[in-house]
């Protein structure tokens, strides 16, 4: 259930950064390289925002929000290394035409898939300072950007039933490596924040680094309509994930983002959830924003439910 990123780097040199890049291509927004598809028609599944609604943004790889006025987070994935990190520039620039943020998860692997170290071999590595100039890097180049950035480094690491290297590392050892990824990166840019993004499993207040180096909480939800009925014995809403995952952060006093957002089910389904995530809900007060993850899941989620598609908008391909 968690976004294998590497797979994502389908276009551009090392690096998309979102819809941005695309648009930079020479291609229209949503249509990637090498795609033959030709047509696409707008769904249901777009979250529903109103004036009264909870800020918005999106991880937007075809520029399917490109137009959107309502989305102010443009959310970016990159490694720290095999990276083009000029391409932050591009995305820098399509979201300052849009009034827009900058969310930026910085993923420390590689994407090349000749290349890995284990998750003990990484987190050596990172403890006795040999990744220091990436994290560096990847700030120094941040610290050039006009938008306003924040930085989400190593998601999701209470969830070992994924593919994050860093999810299997103790706890204590994530805290030690996260605080100093974030000191490094104050070296170079002053104005960023800084998310700690747990996907909101008990036990996550062991993952905690302190209030000094969290800025903001983010957390993972996602509703896929086979799974609840398989899993949970009925269609599970917003309201009801969120809940137990918001109720595990609280405590801490931070402002909270869902960080990675997607749904998929039939129309009633898709329905409840797209008008349920944007609103203001008095059990969530910290709650600020929803961050949708608008592409299919690339990472199989367990037991055989496959790649779920997020997609807010539904692709037919065209006859070769």
């Amino acid at each position: 259930m968690n976004r294998k990123l590497a797979a994502i780097a389908l276009s551009c040199v090392g690096l998309i950064a979102s819809g941005a890049v695309m648009a930079a291509s020479n291609l229209p927004l949503g249509i990637p390289k090498n795609n033959s598809a030709t047509a696409t028609m707008p769904s249901d599944k777009r979250p529903v925002i109103t004036p009264t609604s909870i800020g918005f943004g999106a991880y937007d790889p075809y520029g399917d929000f490109g137009s959107d006025s309502s989305s102010k987070i443009e959310h970016l994935f990159l490694p720290w290394e095999d990276v083009d990190l000029g391409t932050l520039a591009v995305a820098d620039a399509y979201a300052q035409q849009r009034g827009r943020s900058l969310l930026i998860s910085v993923e420390p692997w590689s994407w090349s898939p000749h290349w890995r170290v284990t998750s003990r071999q990484l987190l050596h590595s990172i403890l006795n300072g040999e990744r220091d100039s990436y994290m560096a890097a990847v700030c120094s180049e941040a610290a050039t950007l006009k938008s306003p950035v924040t930085i989400r480094w190593a998601q999701e690491m209470d969830e070992t039933s994924n593919q994050f290297s860093w999810a299997h590392w103790p706890p204590a050892d994530y805290v030690t490596a996260y605080k100093r990824m974030v000191t490094i990166c104050r070296q170079h840019i002053k104005t960023a924040k800084y998310m700690w993004s747990p996907k909101g499993n008990e036990g996550l207040e062991a993952f905690y680094p302190g209030d000094d180096f969290v800025d903001v909480i983010g957390l993972s939800v996602f509703g896929y309509q086979p799974f609840d009925r398989d899993k949970v014995g009925h269609d599970t809403t917003f309201v009801e994930q969120m809940e137990p995952k918001y109720n595990r952060v609280k405590g801490f006093g931070k402002p909270v983002v869902v960080a990675e957002l997607g749904y998929e089910g039939d129309d009633h389904y898709v329905r409840d959830w797209a008008e349920s995530v944007a609103k203001t809900y008095p059990q969530f007060p910290e709650l600020t924003d929803i961050v949708y993850f608008d592409d299919r899941e690339v990472y199989p989620w367990p037991d055989g439910y496959g790649l779920p598609n997020w997609r807010v908008v539904h692709t037919q391909q065209a006859a070769n």
